[in-house]
């Protein structure tokens, strides 16, 4: 799966740190953390009819990933709410946006790996874009298991929703060489983790399951999946998930800020009957009425 350019955004503002800057001009400094060391935090944001989806939600991630970085200065909710306006009103965006917020541990005063040489205090980047949901939610997408896993908390806290991604984009690559949209990643045990982008579920004999988050992040979209079968009654179950037991599943989908709930048709070599099928079906329903309900957002755009 590979995101069509959108011309759309070719006149977009990005803002770095309050300045609202055309694209092809917005830079970050090369002593910012962010840079020199991947060391930022992020969340993924959608807009709906003006309102972010659950947008207290993430910044409540935000603040955990930052806090658990020690990071001095972080922007007040406020203050990021403030910006996100500003940056979707200067570029006229209401409806079918993506958000990307990035918070960095800030501007060193020379170039290294300590903390301490950070003095300035926290840098933060707003990039919108017109950006429609980016997977195929109709044919389904095809997944490969990846030999690359993700480690658990004593390698690297995966509750930790940082800029540190190049466990996934290995991932990535592993699926690009096999032709297929995305990556399946295990956990060193050997159990279902996510995929290098998006959280899994599986149903078998009309149960949902998905993993736990030992070896991933805790994510916006799974948890509003959880939340909607217990309210509408569906079966669910949180627990580890052997690799051997995907095939044997009746429907896979796969849930994220940036693809919404999207059914899986092939993992590995193997196809599932029916895609979508009649329970991922109804999951990608009451989601889209969930994102319709002004309750869970926060307005953002009048």
């Amino acid at each position: 799966m590979l995101q069509a350019e959108n011309t759309a955004n070719a006149a977009i503002l990005v803002n770095i740190n309050g300045a609202l800057l055309p694209r092809d001009q917005a830079g970050v400094s090369p002593f910012d953390s962010s840079v020199q060391n991947g060391d930022a935090v992020w969340e993924g944001l959608r807009l709906y009819q003006g309102r972010i989806f659950r947008l207290d939600a993430h910044l409540a991630r935000l603040r955990r990933s930052a806090a658990a970085l020690c990071y001095e200065g972080m922007p007040s909710d406020a203050t990021l709410v403030n910006e996100l306006r500003r940056t979707l009103a200067a570029n006229a965006m209401r409806d079918q946006v993506h958000i990307r917020l990035t918070v960095s541990r800030g501007i060193k005063y020379t170039s290294g790996l300590d903390p301490r040489i950070n003095r300035r205090g926290c840098s933060f980047f707003i990039l919108a874009e017109h950006k429609p949901p980016v997977y195929n939610n109709s044919a389904g997408i095809h997944l490969v298991t990846a030999r690359h896993r993700r480690p658990f908390a004593d390698v690297l806290d995966q509750h930790i929703h940082s800029c540190n991604q190049l466990t996934s984009i290995l991932a990535k690559l592993e699926a690009n060489a096999a032709g297929a949209d995305d990556a399946l990643m295990l956990d060193t045990e050997g159990m279902l983790a996510e995929t290098n982008a998006t959280h899994v579920f599986i149903v078998k004999d009309g149960v949902v399951h998905t993993s736990t988050t030992r070896a991933c992040p805790d994510g916006i979209t799974r948890a509003a999946v959880l939340e909607l079968c217990a309210s509408h009654g569906q079966s669910c179950e949180v627990g580890h998930i052997p690799a051997a037991t995907l095939a044997l599943a009746d429907e896979m989908f796969v849930t994220g800020t940036m693809g919404e709930i999207t059914p899986v048709a092939r993992l590995d070599d193997y196809r599932y009957a029916s895609v979508p099928g009649p329970i991922v079906t109804r999951i990608a329903t009451w989601f889209r009425d969930l994102t319709r309900d002004p309750s869970q957002g926060t307005l953002v755009v009048d």
